[in-house]
């Protein structure tokens, strides 16, 4: 059956996380990246997880699993090795209505976690459906030489150029044509070659004027800071 792909907002959510092995540690990571709660249930933890364990939006329940830990959660991941353990969490999330990943399980999952690659606000991310993990980790890593770090500076310039036409009062009508033709400008290139001037005279040529670089808030360092250097 195939897939529904979707991002999820978990700002402030609670996301319940059983087992406290090296994976756990991983999956706290990106929960709390996500702006996550996390109410993390486990006996025994793994030096990473255990150093997790002390930042804010971590509640640490340290003993074995309760249908009562479900209570709250918005989401739901059984990271352990005990696969009864992991079927008794699918079990209750599943009749509670709550959405679960079984960690390496496709079977016991009602949502599964693709390999991501992030840019700033760029989200790629790759899944097989669960086929082969390892192959979806590699097409990742392939992609990482097709979106390189000049990527975040890039969009960045994008959204607020975007939110600066808006603000003039401009018809949706007039702004859409004005964005595609940024985006197959070589406004990318110029980001990725760290040249601020080059960038400055596209914005200007293709939006008008008042939409430089220092009306949208952005600074010639900026091209320099690593986010918009492909080198760096």
């Amino acid at each position: 059956m195939p897939y529904y792909p979707a991002l999820l907002d978990l700002s402030g959510r609670l996301v319940l996380l059983v087992g406290g092995g090296r994976v756990a540690a991983r999956k706290i990571a990106a929960l709390l990246e996500a702006g996550a709660r996390v109410r993390l249930v486990a006996p025994e933890l793994a030096a990473e997880t255990q150093a997790l364990c002390a930042q804010a939006g971590v509640e640490l329940r340290r003993r074995g699993f309760l249908p009562a830990d479900l209570e709250g959660a918005a989401l739901v991941i059984s990271a352990t090795g005990d696969q009864a353990l992991n079927r008794a969490v699918a079990d209750e999330a599943g009749r509670r209505g709550l959405f679960v990943n079984v960690v390496d399980v496709p079977a016991l999952c009602s949502f599964i976690v693709p390999a991501v690659l992030r840019r700033g606000d760029l989200v790629v991310a790759v899944s097989t459906s669960g086929a082969s993990p390892a192959a979806a980790a590699r097409l990742r890593r392939d992609l990482e030489g097709r979106f390189g770090p000049e990527w975040a500076l890039y969009l960045r310039i994008l959204k607020l150029a975007r939110a600066r036409l808006t603000a003039l009062g401009r018809p949706a009508a007039e702004n859409r044509p004005l964005f595609y033709r940024l985006v197959d400008s070589g406004l990318l290139a110029t980001v990725a070659a760290g040249d601020a001037a080059g960038a400055e005279g596209i914005l200007t040529q293709v939006l008008g004027p008042g939409c430089g670089l220092a009306e949208l808030g952005i600074s010639p360092g900026d091209f320099t800071a690593g986010e918009g250097s492909k080198g760096r």
